[in-house]
């Protein structure tokens, strides 16, 4: 037996400090059996090139609880180590025996699908336990090797008496970490961090019903036998090409990564590339509606099938942190910490890849089944727009499949809808504009009146469309975006030709004196205009900049919080060739010109759902009054 301290220097002690100080005590049944999946993966090249000349057979990973002797084993069958590679991998700490694995068998080692990293993360252990022995024989034909610490620089190496092959990890549990020893911990760990490891993982047994004999009672139970409680899925979906995926594939994987979720996405994105970086992963789309606060961190991070984290800021662009699915690159650090992924090159071009993945797959699918695509546009626009918004590339690429809804249920591209109103509303001064309405049943006056002067009204309803506008405005050469109620509609788009008014200027001054003295109590400024005869009398619009400079606000418009503060602001706007205009003037007594006034300027609060509590019963009085 020989004893000796543990090799801590200084400069391998700051990466443990680094890699653990803030870390989750739960990690240390990860990376330890990612370090038995790495002795199996290197068994399993070593054999294949003749190597190692053992049979590499069905090798498996074997968690057991030993709650009486509060001990936790994991043991593998992999590659083992040699006395001397104790001393080497273990007691000389921060030195990556995996690392060295890869340089020494560089070409023919890149696909074994090694995790890395044997020797820091294996100390991980003393996380949790007081006392830590490694029992394992190597493939070569030398005796096997017990090696025990109790968390000091103080060790011992002796030999042992195993003769099967592979490494048994026995963690002495400390008083402080006994959670380590409960059945649903582990199993909930290793459902968390485990669930795709490429080796097949043991955790006890579990019963499994048999069929029937054909001469069994209709009322014999069936029969049961005990099996072995395999906790992974060793080849999931992303592992695979797409070819050999058909869509019931992508749907029962989907399954199982989210359980309790009982809608079937909509559709999904299958990532699979090798150069310039390593990347595999699966990206679904689910019905997202209208939510912002829909669920984010739904997208799971693994290192060569071991879960690294579902905080995917950072590596996946945050507009796509609304999907779900699996992304697995090596290139992805496992000290996934904000500041360190942001200055990462690897990360940063694997960003920019999934978005340009997302984009292709959303342009084929509208290229190849255009209606589908529009039935499904209420459940994806959201994070379109969003990605519109937030990134120029996607914006670029979005001119080919991004949709702009009208209310009438027809959907145009970009080009499409340029085409389609350019001529019809093209104002004086050359600039294009584009209606808008965020509720077609609160604005159907408004639209009504663009419909009748021929002009495209589009359907713009998600919590963004203010902050999108303002970019489709600044990207678009003479476009203005106008909300169908911001103004009476041959304001919102002014021709040469202007409406002749019937009253002369100074009664129009008359007018808007009155009307104004009558609402005095409520903020609303009266502008009297010449409009079409038909139109509505009494109109009520909403300054569109101030309006969306708010809304804007309301969702996170940076810089906006002063006009987040300022109370709403309404036009009053009367039509001067309207009959009630006339009548208004020409009316003798006061009191029926102030009813009047009253009447028509509920009526045009009504419209839009501005008429409310004590206002609203008084103009239900009033106007059954008026019917007697």
């Amino acid at each position: 037996m020989s004893t000796g301290k543990i090799n801590v220097s200084v400069e391998n002690i700051f990466p443990l400090i680094k890699k653990f100080l803030y870390s989750d005590h739960e990690i240390f049944l990860r990376e330890l059996i990612s370090n038995a999946t790495d002795a199996t993966l290197k068994l399993k090249h070593l054999t294949s090139i003749g190597e190692a000349k053992v049979e590499y057979g069905n090798p498996r990973i074997e968690v057991k609880i030993d709650k009486e002797g509060k001990k936790l084993h994991i043991t593998d069958q992999g590659i083992g180590m040699t006395k001397k590679e104790v001393e080497k991998y273990i007691n000389q700490l921060a030195f990556s025996g995996a690392e060295e694995f890869l340089n020494k068998y560089e070409e023919g080692a890149k696909d074994t699908g090694i995790i890395g990293h044997f020797g820091l993360g294996f100390y991980s252990a003393f996380m949790v336990a007081s006392k830590v022995e490694i029992i394992t024989k190597s493939y070569k034909d030398e005796p096997a090797a017990h090696w025990t610490c109790d968390g000091s620089p103080d060790f011992t190496l002796e030999e042992a008496d195993k003769t099967d092959r592979g490494t048994e990890i026995i963690l002495h549990i400390a008083d402080d970490s006994t959670e380590f020893l409960e059945d649903n911990r582990i199993s909930e760990l290793l459902a968390k961090y485990n669930k795709f490891m490429p080796v097949p993982i043991k955790f006890g047994t579990k019963t499994e019903t048999l069929p029937k004999p054909e001469d069994a009672k209709e009322d014999e139970p069936a029969p049961t036998k005990e099996v072995d409680n395999i906790i992974n899925n060793p080849n999931p979906a992303w592992t695979k090409q797409p070819t050999d995926l058909e869509e019931k594939d992508y749907n029962e994987f989907y399954r199982e990564l989210y359980p309790a979720q009982f809608e079937e996405p909509l559709f999904n994105i299958h990532l699979n590339v090798d150069y310039p970086f390593n990347l595999t992963g699966i990206l679904y789309f689910p019905k997202l509606g209208q939510d912002m606060n829909i669920q984010k961190d739904r997208i799971q991070l693994y290192q060569n099938q071991v879960f690294v984290t579902d905080n995917v800021e950072g590596i996946v662009p945050d507009f796509l942190t609304m999907l779900r699915g699996v992304i697995d690159s090596p290139d992805i650090p496992l000290n996934v910490s904000r500041s360190y992924l942001q200055a990462d090159g690897a990360v940063k071009k694997i960003s920019g890849y999934i978005t340009r993945k997302v984009a292709d797959k959303l342009k084929a699918l509208f290229n190849s089944d255009r209606a589908d695509f529009e039935a499904k546009w209420n459940d994806i626009k959201l994070v379109i727009e969003y990605g519109m918004l937030s990134d120029d590339k996607f914006f670029e690429k979005a001119d080919k499949f991004a949709l702009f809804p009208t209310v009438d249920d027809t959907y145009f591209t970009w080009e499409e809808l340029e085409a389609k109103i350019k001529d019809a509303q093209t104002d004086k001064d050359g600039k294009m504009v584009v209606l808008y309405a965020s509720d077609k049943d609160a604005q159907h006056a408004y639209i009504q009146s663009a419909k009748d002067k021929g002009y495209e009204v589009l359907l713009l309803d998600s919590p963004i469309v203010p902050h999108l506008i303002q970019k489709l405005e600044t990207s678009k050469e003479n476009v203005s975006f106008v909300r169908v109620d911001g103004d009476h509609i041959d304001n919102l788009i002014k021709k040469e030709e202007e409406q002749i008014s019937k009253l002369s200027d100074e009664e129009k001054e008359t007018l808007k004196t009155t009307i104004t003295d009558a609402i005095a109590a409520q903020s609303y400024t009266v502008q009297v205009e010449a409009m079409d005869s038909n139109a509505a009398p009494f109109i009520i619009t909403q300054p569109e900049f101030m309006r969306r400079m708010k809304e804007m606000q309301q969702t996170g418009g940076g810089g906006m919080s002063m006009f987040g503060n300022m109370p709403e602001m309404y036009n009053l706007v009367v039509n001067a060739n309207s009959e009630l205009a006339s009548e208004i003037l020409n009316t003798k007594t006061d009191k029926k010109k102030q009813r009047l006034i009253k009447q028509s300027f509920d009526l045009a609060k009504l419209s839009q759902n501005l008429l409310k509590g004590e206002e609203l019963t008084s103009f239900i009085k009033r106007s059954y009054e008026m019917i007697k």
